[in-house]
């Protein structure tokens, strides 16, 4: 395959692969964060993981939306509202610095697992984009 070549549900098989890669990471890290960290980090971890998948879920909607509306040939009763999704962005936003607080203060657990959850999601999609790098040069 070739870069140009690729097209959306490439794009969108792209980020779900990503998602499923971040779940089993967290699934493999997270008996490792409770024996040494305790139940507490753990949870955080769960948490930052969590915010890592809503941000990707969230990029596929909004990358979604911007191409069904460059794409000539979508149809338009089909298509969200881009300001909608622009909107429900910004509210994730919101609810993640939010989260992030009230979880830090409620379980007080370590940061480190915390910042572990969320760096699982960088890891997956650099992953992912490797293996996309690996398919256009091979």
């Amino acid at each position: 395959m070739e870069l140009s070549e690729f097209t959306d549900a490439d794009f969108r098989s792209t980020i779900l692969r990503a998602l499923r890669l971040l779940l089993l990471l967290t699934v493999v890290a997270l008996p490792l964060i409770w024996w040494k960290l305790g139940w507490r980090s753990a949870a955080l971890l769960v948490v930052g993981a969590g915010i890592s998948a809503s941000g990707l879920w969230e990029w596929l909607r909004l990358l979604t939306a911007v191409m069904k509306r460059m794409d000539a040939t979508g149809d338009a009763t089909k298509m969200r509202p881009v300001a909608l999704v622009f909107f429900g962005f910004f509210v994730r936003l919101v609810l993640v610095v939010g989260v992030l607080y009230g979880s830090l203060k409620v379980l007080q657990g370590s940061v480190v697992a915390i910042a572990v959850g969320l760096g699982l999601g960088v890891v997956s999609l650099t992953i992912e984009g490797l293996r996309l790098v690996k398919a256009w040069t091979v």
